[in-house]
């Protein structure tokens, strides 16, 4: 009985072993068949050797078992590294798929504040979103696959975060150039996402979500259906929240001019088949959207890592925020750089009607030339603190250089005028506790703008009222609306040429000698010498210079009314056909035309003797040295 177990044993491990390998598997069972043969064996010959060799009962039976014991304790530790491997496998897998959650909701977070810089812009990806779901619906796609193509909607613009902040919020229209920087956010915005699979298309959407169904799009100028689907739905969304909401520059279009824009544009910039979905959910009334967007996750630690995730690129994103802030601000005015102006500005322009006003500082090179920079910088200063000082509740800013930009809420024509020539009486009064910027001056231009009006159009025109003062003296202001009614067609008609006369002589009158900058004083001094070599005029330049006395000791104030003394003499005393010009702080340019040569010194003896009358010190000593201007060429 017992022999008749034993061979049934070594049958079924022989018959399990041919299944193992019949099914490839008999890599896994080796030890364990290898064991059990052995002890087989053992027992086999155990119970052989009863019938021979008695003092042997019990050595092989033994030995097969310690030979299945260390196999299988071989098997169990085997076991228990394949069992390791594959959690350690599922776990990397599990962590994979964690920090590819953590990473889209990273990027999400940073979509978020991005839009969050701008308030015409927040909710946008949100909304793209949703309208591209509404989409898909109607297609037929199943749940997962409209909710990949909501996360790939949500990231279609991450590539923003690449183009300046000056570009994204500039109230006016970008210029080729400035076009061609925000082009380029979707090359960006794939080089992000490149790298995200648990999406699918997400890099496609945003690189191609303005391409244009007939290839006039961009980056690659695709058409068709060469143009991923994905990418085509995101596109009709995309331009359908741009028209549906308000922008610093222009409110919401109403739905009927969305929806001809639309149909205006299937087959064109849109897919028509998508076109005509979407103008059907339109048409429908069934263009609804949920308010907020939530993420389902099935890992419990996800929600704490996110919200980690979420506080730092916050912090991060509001540490860039402050330094763009500052770096926004101009510091030796204390206004806002022109970016943040003009989108203040606009932001203004679309909830009031008021008054825009472009101001620009005049002769502020004469100064930097004469005086040097810090001269200059102390005159911009004081229009940059009067500014601010008298712009409550408005936005101001300075454009650059010697330009000025204010916008002035809720007021008329009378108000604005009071402003502003309150503003030039509070500047020429700062002027006069400082000599070296004189010269400054203030020169406007003002719109009257209703609400709503774009910021490029008013800008425009308060431009042109500012040109117009600028052609008719300087040191003024001029309402565009008044600009208007003096040029209107029936006063011009016919009477160009003469007007235009008229104005130029009115513009360029002037008492005494022409006084110049240095600039324009080179391009007389130029065309004069031209003059000279072909008709053989005779002219001289001149140059005065004022020496401080031996043993003087002089002081700013005393010497700026010394040379406030010289220029009133050399602009009386010379002709009208004469021309001088500012050269240094302690010297002056002259260009006699034609004058007898033997008369020069009698003409400087007139200066240099009303010099003396007007300025009764003795602290400074006045010279000349003059030449022919042909001999300049020698």
């Amino acid at each position: 009985m017992s022999h008749t177990i034993l061979l049934l044993t070594v049958f079924v491990v022989l018959f399990t072993f041919a299944l193992d390998i019949k099914k490839e598997k008999k890599h896994r069972n080796l030890l364990a068949f290898t064991g059990l043969l052995a002890a087989t064996i053992s027992v086999m010959i155990e119970g052989i050797s009863t019938y021979f060799v008695v003092s042997l009962s019990g050595i092989f039976v033994g030995i097969g078992m310690m030979i299945l014991f260390s196999l299988n304790v071989l098997r169990t530790a085997e076991n228990i590294h394949m069992m390791e491997l594959r959690r350690q496998k599922k776990e990397l897998a599990k962590r994979k798929r964690q920090i590819e959650k953590v990473s889209l909701q990273m990027i999400q977070t940073l979509s978020t504040t991005i839009e969050a810089k701008d308030e015409y812009a927040r909710g946008h990806s949100h909304r793209v979103a949703e309208y591209a779901a509404l989409i898909a619906g109607e297609l037929g796609w199943n749940s997962e696959e409209i909710m990949n193509l909501k996360y790939a909607a949500h990231l279609h613009d991450i590539g923003k975060i690449g183009i300046p902040d000056m570009l994204l919020n500039k109230p006016a229209r970008l210029t080729p150039e400035e076009y061609s920087v925000i082009k380029e956010h979707t090359v960006i915005g794939a080089e992000i996402l490149k790298n995200i699979t648990l999406i699918p298309h997400v890099a496609e959407v945003a690189r191609s979500h303005h391409e244009h169904y007939d290839g006039t799009g961009y980056p690659d100028g695709l058409a068709g259906e060469d143009i991923p689907l994905s990418a085509r739905i995101v596109a009709i969304a995309d331009s359908y929240d741009a028209m549906n909401s308000k922008r610093i520059y222009r409110n919401a279009l109403p739905p009927e001019k969305i929806f001809e824009e639309i149909q205006n544009n299937r087959g064109l910039q849109f897919d028509p088949d998508l076109a005509d979905i979407f103008l059907e959910l339109l048409f429908d009334d069934r263009v609804h959207i949920c308010e907020h967007c939530e993420f389902s996750e099935d890992d419990p630690e996800l929600p704490f890592i996110e919200n980690e995730i979420e506080n730092f690129v916050s912090n991060v994103m509001s540490t860039i925020q402050t330094q763009e802030d500052s770096e926004s601000f101009d510091f030796l005015t204390g206004l806002p750089m022109r970016s943040r102006g003009e989108k203040l500005t606009a932001q203004f322009m679309q909830q009031y009607s008021g008054c825009l006003i472009f101001i620009d500082m005049d002769n502020l090179k004469k100064i930097n030339d004469i005086h040097g920079h810090k001269a200059g910088d102390r005159a911009l200063k004081v229009l940059g603190t009067l500014l601010a000082e008298s712009s409550q509740n408005s936005a101001v800013c300075r454009l650059g250089g010697d330009e000025f930009l204010l916008f002035i809420p809720e007021t008329d024509k009378e108000q604005v005028t009071a402003f502003i020539q309150d503003l030039f009486e509070k500047f020429e009064h700062a002027k006069s506790e400082d000599p070296e910027i004189q010269y400054a001056s203030i020169s406007a231009g003002l719109y009257l703008s209703t609400k709503g009006e774009p910021f490029e159009d008013c800008y425009s025109k308060a431009d042109k009222a500012l040109y117009h003062v600028k052609q008719n003296g300087k040191q003024g202001f001029f309402f565009y609306q008044q600009m208007e009614l003096d040029f209107s067609e029936d006063e011009v008609t016919g009477k160009d040429l003469g007007l235009i006369a008229h104005a130029l002589s009115e513009s360029g009158r002037y008492n005494g000698a022409l006084n110049l900058d240095y600039r324009e004083f080179a391009k007389i001094y130029e065309y004069m010498n031209h003059l000279n070599e072909r008709y053989k005029h005779h002219c001289f330049l001149i140059m005065v210079s004022i020496d401080t006395a031996p043993g003087s000791v002089t002081y700013t104030e005393n010497r700026e009314y010394a040379l406030a003394c010289m220029e009133q003499a050399i602009h009386e005393k010379i002709r009208k056909v004469d021309i001088c010009t500012r050269y240094s702080s302690m010297q002056y340019l002259l260009i006699l035309y034609e004058p007898d040569e033997t008369q020069i010194p009698k003409v400087m003896d007139r200066i240099f003797q009303y010099f003396d009358t007007l300025y009764d010190k003795k602290d400074f000593i006045p010279s000349y040295e003059y030449r022919p201007i042909l001999h300049s060429n020698d």
